[in-house]
């Protein structure tokens, strides 16, 4: 049977941890390693979903640059628990590894659908859901959030020599689009624009993308990461990028921002994540970004 450990003595360990975290990613992951990695066990025992030393994390394993799924455990890659042979990897890997190895536990990878991910965490089958979801007031009512883990920011993606292209904001949009279901993209950004036919919500990001890629509709409404991703696998693909001006989407930064979601109440698990993420800045996030759009397979 596992020890517990007082409340007082848990707070001190993440004292620990946050003081272990400077303003830079250079100082964040060796000082908070070394202070926390010797107390994961400790840690581990008396936060909730990961009495094990197991954090086990829900995510589609079909959202690159994300998280996708691949063949073997290149670049880094994590077994896909319930789809045995299988490994995933991506943007929210890479960063579940590295809340894994602060603590020192184990990373356990579940691949999910969208729309199940938050009755799995309600229901225990999971720790948490990293898997790009924003931090929106709707989610926020469902299930409490660390981070942000990356600050989004919301794009179209159209053919590169569509009409679309030459759009220098929203106004100037045009034409079918659709977006990926269950996202703010879909139910606040794509009604904000005057020319849109919205058609039918795509059930997954990827076959959102394949919607404007094999010319079903005339652009996509997404964040900047999965567009990013979109056009290194197809060329052809452009981003309409309006961030700056006044002819832009109209949403509360709050609301675009990735978060990681955990069950209600889970503070404890919440605040873990939260003294890794706090440790990270913008241009930390960016360059795991980076790395993961520059290994990802085709979309």
């Amino acid at each position: 049977m596992k020890k517990s450990i007082p409340a007082l003595l848990l707070s001190a360990a993440m004292m620990l941890s946050l003081a272990g975290c400077g303003a830079t990613a250079s100082t964040a992951p060796s000082e908070a390693a070394s202070t926390e990695a010797t107390s994961g066990e400790a840690a581990a025992d008396a936060i909730p979903g990961v009495e094990d030393g197991v954090l086990t994390v829900g995510m589609e394993c079909a959202y690159a640059p994300y998280n996708w799924t691949q063949a073997d455990d290149s670049n880094g890659a994590v077994p896909i628990v319930n789809n045995p042979g299988s490994y995933a990897n991506g943007y929210d890997v890479m960063v579940a590894k590295k809340i894994c190895e602060t603590y020192g536990w184990e990373l356990e990878i579940m691949a999910i659908e969208w729309d199940g991910l938050t009755p799995a965490l309600n229901a225990g089958t999971i720790d948490a859901v990293i898997a790009g979801q924003s931090m929106t007031e709707a989610r926020l009512a469902e299930v409490d959030m660390a981070g942000p883990y990356f600050y989004a920011s919301i794009v179209c993606v159209t053919k590169a020599d569509s009409a679309q292209a030459a759009a220098t904001g929203i106004s100037n949009l045009t034409g079918t689009c659709t977006a990926q279901t269950g996202t703010i993209w879909y139910d606040s950004c794509l009604p904000q624009i005057p020319g849109a036919d919205i058609q039918t919500q795509a059930e997954t990001a990827p076959a959102m993308i394949m919607a404007v890629e094999s010319g079903t509709v005339d652009f996509i409404c997404t964040d900047m990461p999965t567009a990013m991703g979109a056009c290194a696998t197809y060329p052809d693909l452009t981003i309409l990028d309006f961030s700056g001006s006044e002819d832009d989407f109209q949403v509360d930064e709050g609301e675009i921002n990735i978060g990681i979601s955990v069950a209600k109440g889970n503070t404890a698990l919440k605040d873990a994540m939260d003294g890794v993420l706090s440790g990270m800045t913008a241009d930390d996030f960016n360059a795991v970004m980076d790395e993961a759009i520059s290994v990802q397979p085709s979309i």
